[in-house]
């Protein structure tokens, strides 16, 4: 779903350990007398000798984390300090390259300790994960807020038009100073001094959010004890519900984990209306206790820290910076889509009604009745899509030969490269001339100590200034089967997919200078924007036919059924706009109101019913896609009144589907013009400017409003 940054957390000051201190480096004899060898370095101390900078996973163990944070803050904060006293005038040089080469050990330590905590996770690494958040969070601080370094940048940044910058040096100054701004560089002592306490309670509050939603949605797992009880899925569906039950411990019965949303997929098949109810209401209802109180404190500490920053509410503060540029743009995008899509939701709601044969349908029903409507208007069953979309088949001959065809680029496995789990696949990714590009990780299956969803992690970051190559992992949550059974998909399971490897791409095409300008480092509201482009390749004619066959006899997805598909699908727009614009305004409305108006510890419902009112969101049959409790994008990550960014990304997405299908020019061609002028710029340069380069003008809402299948409001 999301191309994974850190939240709002980062770097922080602690003591050094002493040189080549590290796990197991004491020196105490052995029952013999003799001294034992010499424990071997600490990983993250140096630079990895395999293939594109791939960390050594093999040597990496928990106890290696710790002393490298340790390391890595007291380096870069000595770095730094170096950089702030450095004799004579600031210069480019001395001053905003010093900065991007220092924290090497930090970043190396952050990069694998965090996809772990996401992809790999253990009591050991969520408890050193508490205590590193708000030190990092202190350490960013540090650097974004030291006197002399803002000092030099201000200096530069005031006498820029003469240094002879060119245009990505000049952004990286621009972007590094402004951070600083906007993190607060020109406040007094004070007001800093509450601002570093504001930002350190912040990262820890999200990562308790994030524990406390881990702890519920595991808790809250789907738990039957017949098979008889889940009819309606699929029979590998069934037996991977076994498979997860003997992995969580259980020696009989059927687990349904939840996914990270509130509308589990399993609510379009089970027959048993009772079932249905229990698995929303488990759904719905994590994070309802701890998690409220949790939110109610974020959006407050948000809100005085946007208070603090001069910005009458968060909102203000983070759109000024994303391509949005205010919350009035914001706000005229909602007026744009609310209404279109509750009409479409209606005209919806009343074919579902008449196939029910009820006045009204609930919400635990609403998916298992669409799933109806289609059968009977499009003859298609999605259970019998399945078959013909096994995971090795969409991966390769689907998300693979999508991007050869577009991009010319080419994917070989590598068995002899470690991965951090041994689920994880590594791939080395070669250029359409054969030169070498990157490395990509797929982590494709769900497990008890992987988060729920799916995201992409750089685990290093593009640069030409410190000769790095692209190395990249997409995560996902496919159920995995019992031993020698095929992973067979669903169709959302397969847009995922190509969703996820669109960011991918993002971070593989990279081609700047500056890590700070690399790859997905763009704002938030237009990190999504490659990747729902690339989503259109899992339906493109070509690209379809080749992946989509029988998992046994190989024969082709029947020729009619990508049309019914497609038919299908726009039946259920109406849901889908209305429960993502629903999430959307809980955050926005969490994010845009001062502190002293937001509701008490125990107040998160009833707060989050009044926003939905408001908005004309409150359907009864529609729940948001997310509810506060649960909402980690916001209360556990970085897009904190910037979920709207999924519908302003879908604008361009909408957009650039239409010209690569009406430009005139061959599909590599076109993919070559969006490389060049897009995927491969980062944010090197203004991204609304990259995307007038490929377009050729400013976005059209047009595309995205056909697609949603809604007209504009009047």
């Amino acid at each position: 779903m999301t191309s994974a940054k850190s939240s709002e957390t980062s770097p922080a000051t602690a003591t050094a350990p002493e040189p080549g201190a590290g796990a197991g480096s004491a020196t105490a004899s052995d029952a013999a007398g003799r001294h034992p060898d010499p424990a071997p370095p600490n990983p993250f101390f140096s630079t990895s000798e395999l293939p594109y900078g791939l960390p050594p996973f093999a040597r990496i163990h928990h106890a290696h984390f710790r002393p490298a944070f340790e390391r890595g803050i007291a380096e870069q904060l000595a770095e730094a300090a170096a950089i702030g006293a450095a004799p004579g005038p600031p210069t480019f040089e001395n001053t905003v390259e010093a900065l991007e080469r220092s924290g090497a050990v930090l970043r190396r330590v952050c990069a694998v300790f965090f996809n772990k905590a996401n992809a790999d996770t253990d009591a050991a690494t969520q408890e050193l994960e508490a205590e590193i958040v708000p030190r990092l969070a202190a350490h960013e601080d540090a650097l974004l807020l030291d006197p002399a370094l803002f000092a030099r940048l201000e200096a530069l940044h005031g006498s820029r038009a003469g240094l002879g910058l060119d245009g990505e040096q000049l952004r990286l100054l621009e972007r590094l100073y402004t951070a600083r701004v906007r993190a607060g560089a020109r406040l007094g002592p004070e007001r800093q001094r509450r601002l570093r306490e504001l930002n350190a309670e912040i990262a820890r509050l999200c990562t308790e959010f994030r524990r406390n939603l881990r702890a519920d949605t595991a808790a809250a797992a789907l738990v039957v004890d017949r098979a008889e009880e889940l009819a309606g899925l699929p029979d590998d569906e069934i037996a991977s519900a076994a498979e997860n039950a003997r992995a969580l411990g259980r020696d009989d019965g059927y687990v349904l984990s939840l996914l990270n949303f509130t509308s589990q997929p399993q609510l379009a098949a089970l027959e048993d209306p009772a079932l249905r109810e229990r698995l929303l209401d488990a759904s719905s209802g994590r994070g309802r206790g701890a998690n409220g109180a949790v939110a109610v404190t974020i959006a407050r500490l948000r809100a005085e820290r946007a208070a603090l920053l001069g910005h009458p509410t968060h909102a203000s503060w983070q759109v000024a910076d994303q391509t949005a540029g205010t919350t009035d743009a914001v706000e005229g995008m909602f007026d744009r889509l609310i209404g279109p899509a509750l009409a479409n939701a209606e005209r919806e709601a009343a074919a579902l009604a008449e196939a029910a044969g009820t006045g009204e349908v609930r919400a635990a029903d609403w998916p298992f009745y669409a799933e109806r409507v289609r059968r009977r208007r499009y003859d298609l069953d999605a259970a019998a899509l399945r078959p013909y979309l096994e995971l090795e088949a969409v991966l390769r001959d689907g998300v693979f030969h999508a991007a050869t065809l577009v991009y010319g680029i080419t994917f070989a496995e590598r068995p002899d490269l470690t991965a951090y789990h041994p689920d994880a696949r590594v791939f080395e990714v070669h250029d359409a001339d054969g030169g070498p590009l990157g490395l990509y990780i797929g982590d494709f299956h769900a497990r008890e100590s992987k988060r729920g969803g799916a995201w992409m992690n750089e685990l290093v970051l593009q640069s030409h200034l410190l000769g790095q190559r692209p190395v990249v992992v997409n995560n996902l949550n496919i159920a995995k089967p019992a031993p020698g059974e095929p992973v067979l998909l669903n169709w959302s399971e397969v847009t995922t997919l190509f969703h996820e490897f669109g960011h991918a791409l993002h971070g593989l095409f990279s081609d700047v200078r500056y890590p700070l300008l690399a790859g997905t480092e763009v704002p938030r509201d237009f990190v999504e924007f490659p990747s729902q482009v690339n989503e259109m390749w899992a339906e493109w004619p070509e690209v379809l036919a080749r992946y989509a066959r029988h998992h046994r006899t190989g024969e082709p997805m029947p020729p009619e059924l990508p049309a019914r598909l497609r038919e299908a699908e726009r039946f259920g727009e109406g849901f889908d706009s209305v429960e993502h614009l629903a999430a959307a305004v809980l955050d926005w409305a969490w994010h845009t109101v001062p502190a002293d108006q937001l509701p008490g510890a125990d107040g998160a419902e009833a707060f989050e019913a009044a926003a939905l009112e408001r908005h004309g969101l409150a359907h009864p049959a529609i729940p948001p896609r997310y509810r506060t409790g649960y909402f980690a994008h916001v209360f556990g990550g970085g897009y904190a009144a910037g979920y709207y960014g999924y519908r302003w990304a879908e604008v361009l997405d909408a957009d650039t589907v239409r010209w690569f299908r009406e430009n005139g020019r061959t599909i590599r061609e076109s993919g070559e013009v969006f490389r060049r002028e897009l995927l491969s710029r980062g944010n090197s340069i203004d991204p609304m400017a990259a995307f007038r380069a490929v377009v050729g003008r400013d976005p059209d809402f047009a595309p995205l409003l056909e697609r949603r299948g809604a007209t504009a409001a009047p």
